[in-house]
C-alpha cells in the first residue's frame, strides 16, 4: 500500500504544487478509496480539483470542485 503521507505531506505544508494543466495547486487534502472490503486507490483533493488514483499510483481520473459562494 502507497504511503500517502510520505508522498504529500510536503505538498501540506505547501512547499511544494500540484501542477495541474499548467497551473500550479496547492494540495489540501488526500485519502484512501474503497469499495467497502479493500483499499482500491487513493485521492487528493487541491485548491480546485479531486484527483483519483489506483493503488499502483496510476491516475485515474479528475473531478473539478464546485465553487463555494
Amino acid at each position: 500500500m502507497i504511503n500517502l503521507d510520505r508522498r504529500y505531506e510536503s505538498y501540506l505544508r505547501g512547499t511544494k504544487k500540484l501542477r495541474i494543466d499548467g497551473i500550479e495547486e496547492c494540495v489540501k487534502a488526500y485519502g484512501y478509496t474503497d469499495d467497502g472490503k479493500s483499499i482500491t486507490g487513493y485521492y487528493v483533493i487541491t485548491e480546485n480539483h479531486k484527483l483519483f488514483f489506483n493503488n499502483d499510483a496510476q491516475f485515474l481520473r479528475m473531478k473539478e470542485l464546485a465553487a463555494v459562494d
